[in-house]
């Protein structure tokens, strides 16, 4: 076998949750009568986290406790809305079933906040372990989740790779150490991931397989 563990992304690598992420998104702006946001915008805005996400969001002028009260608001609703129109893309459901079948080790490494991450891991890929955005841990493109999920597996970071759907993810890579495959399917597109320094981009579930195994 290649590697002996494989990191995924969540948005946009394994799930497509763009529009459950647009529709929490723009509950929270209607609510507070603020201007809402098209599927490009919301699809622009993430990759960072549900913080970046919604500073870039709101208006300007919602700052400090203010905005600490949205961002509450925003991870709330999203918790409790977040399997409406979500679905893994196509393929992926097998392709980690024939990894399963290899022995290579797998694991999620998302910016989401953490009890997001392992709700959304445990409703549609069943023991596959998630590591999610925490208070005590920088979020990517920072390493740390990334090793921290390669100590859980009990993997060495020479033995795995990692896989994206964004800039923040060949960042990621990069900083971990970790080589990289780069999806085009997600948030992002070819052309992004290729001038973001992504040097292997597949466009098919099939194609990654080839890539990892």
């Amino acid at each position: 076998m290649r590697y002996k563990a494989i990191l995924f992304d969540m948005d946009g690598t394994l799930l497509d949750t763009l529009t459950d992420m647009e529709d929490a998104v723009n509950h929270i702006l209607f609510v507070h009568g603020w201007p809402l946001r098209t599927t490009e915008e919301v699809r622009a805005f993430v990759g960072n986290g549900a913080r970046r996400l919604m500073e870039r969001a709101v208006p300007p002028e919602v700052t400090g406790g203010d905005f600490e009260t949205v961002l509450t608001e925003y991870r709330d609703w999203y918790q409790a809305h977040n399997c409406v129109a979500t679905a893994p893309y196509p393929g992926i459901p097998a392709l980690l079933a024939a990894l399963a079948k290899t022995g290579i080790k797998t694991a999620v490494v998302s910016n989401k906040p953490d009890a997001t991450t392992k709700t959304l891991a445990a409703r549609f890929f069943p023991g596959l372990p998630a590591f999610g955005q925490r208070d005590d841990v920088p979020p990517k493109p920072a390493p740390d989740l990334v090793f921290r999920a390669l100590e859980t597996l009990g993997v060495d970071a020479a033995d795995a790779i990692y896989v994206g759907d964004s800039e923040v993810d060949v960042a990621t890579a990069r900083n971990a150490g970790l080589p990289l495959a780069a999806v085009s399917w997600g948030f992002r597109g070819r052309r992004a991931l290729a001038e973001a320094g992504a040097a292997v981009i597949v466009d098919t579930a099939a194609e990654l397989l080839e890539v990892l195994r």
